[in-house]
């Protein structure tokens, strides 16, 4: 029997992180956090540094910026936090990796967790059509990932400047 699945989707810093991290840390830990960014500038070092320090004591911390479903079929125990799906499709993306077996690899991995799963991703699907090819590949291949996580999950929460819009079951 597979464990409850939250899908929370948002904009660019809509404090869709911030509300996963309570959602899994209102949970006994251990908690486990998969990252998947990659700090390809001091930009990103930064914002990766920032989500470090709001985690705090307590999280254990697997990196998988291309490998997410196998790094999720590990986990064994409390609560897992995924963060973030759009970076990981973007990463696939630019190491020109197919994104198709790998989504669902991960949908499988996310089924067959004997753990809850918490999935954060942001909503491309409001914004401008990318004026490059790998940009709109990317929104369109991000649209169909967020579809099949939500069709999934038991619970789907969007993030709207902080506060939580429950699409589907209950957090």
């Amino acid at each position: 029997m597979s464990q409850p699945f939250t899908f929370v989707l948002g904009g660019a810093a809509s404090g869709k992180s911030a509300y996963a991290e309570q959602l899994v840390t209102s949970a006994p830990p251990p908690w486990t956090y998969i990252a998947t960014a990659q700090a390809y500038d001091t930009e990103m070092a930064s914002k990766i540094d920032i989500h470090r320090a709001r985690r705090g004591p307590g999280w254990v911390t697997v990196e998988a910026p291309l490998t997410l479903p196998s790094a999720l079929a590990t986990q064994s125990s409390g609560v897992v936090l995924v963060d973030c799906v759009t970076l990981w499709l973007s990463n696939l993306l630019l190491a020109e990796t197919d994104p198709e077996p790998e989504t669902r690899a991960l949908l499988d991995a996310i089924k067959a967790a004997p753990v809850p799963v918490v999935v954060v991703s942001n909503e491309v699907g409001q914004g401008v059509v990318p004026a490059h090819a790998l940009g709109r590949r990317f929104r369109e291949a991000q649209g169909r990932l967020n579809i099949a996580l939500a069709a999934q999950a038991d619970c789907a929460v969007q993030i709207v400047a902080g506060l939580p819009n429950v699409l589907k079951g209950a957090p």
